[in-house]
């Protein structure tokens, strides 16, 4: 009887979470108005004071890239609101969200966790407004080292929820938008652009695929992020104004109609 109760329980909150995910779905994807956007800055090694002396300078200039690249892209395709995003920074967290799972978990696992970190956001950004049109990215600061590899980032298609592993340098801010704004995308439909060598995927992942010739390019589609300089070699954006959002891009965040 208990095991019972406990599996119709469960059934009972992903049938609620999967009702609010489809109200999140439709009321964040019309454009009628701007998208919010709040970040929320973490220390994400262990404390350091280097990461702590970062992030307790950040102001909203170092996010105002993001808004302008939807503002300037949106135009291509004729929006609704001509400002999709309004981006604001929150307050610093000291407590992080639970930790992701590891690449090639399976889905009971990559599901639970969701459900935790949807309750973790809840409890730890409370307001007044309810989260159907506002994106949480909740952004990890790590020490800048050009040897380290961040971990990776990710963005729910189903929760309006982010998280992003960023370096703590005011060189890197830049780019640390372009993934920034990569992420958010993922919250409302847009899919990765690049395969599993992490470069961009032809054509969907070119920002100009009918350029002739096609190499080297120039731009980067936003969900590939990566400059193609051939048909194997590719370099990251370096900032937003490297970047487009693509026709593939646009028709998977309803920017375009099919």
């Amino acid at each position: 009887m208990f095991k019972l109760i406990r599996i119709t329980s469960l059934l009972l909150l992903l049938f609620a979470v999967a009702f609010y995910s489809k109200n999140q779905k439709l009321k964040s994807r019309t454009w009628a108005r701007p998208l919010e956007v709040v970040i929320y800055p973490m220390n994400g090694d262990n404390n350091s004071p280097v990461v702590d002396k970062y992030i307790q300078h950040l102001d909203e200039k170092t996010f105002a890239d993001i808004d302008l690249f939807f503002q300037r892209e949106s135009k291509k395709y004729n929006t609704v609101t001509p400002q999709p995003t309004l981006t604001h920074l929150g307050s610093i967290l000291v407590e992080h969200p639970p930790t992701e799972p590891a690449l090639g978990s399976d889905m009971w696992t990559i599901v639970w966790w969701g459900l935790k970190f949807r309750y973790w956001a809840f409890n730890h950004t409370p307001d007044a407004k309810a989260n159907t049109d506002k994106v949480l990215v909740f952004l990890y600061y790590h020490q800048d080292d050009k040897n380290r590899v961040l971990q990776h980032s990710l963005g729910l298609n189903k929760g309006l929820l982010t998280i992003v592993h960023a370096f703590a340098s005011k060189q890197q801010a830049a780019q640390n938008n372009v993934v920034i704004a990569h992420e958010i995308l993922h919250t409302v439909g847009a899919t990765d652009k690049y395969d599993g060598n992490g470069e961009p995927v032809f054509p969907a992942g070119y920002a100009e695929p009918d350029k002739q010739p096609l190499y080297p390019q120039k731009l980067a589609e936003i969900m590939s992020a990566h400059i193609p300089k051939s048909s194997t070699e590719s370099r990251m954006a370096e900032d937003l104004n490297q970047c487009v959002v693509g026709s593939q891009t646009a028709l998977e965040i309803n920017w375009l109609k099919p």
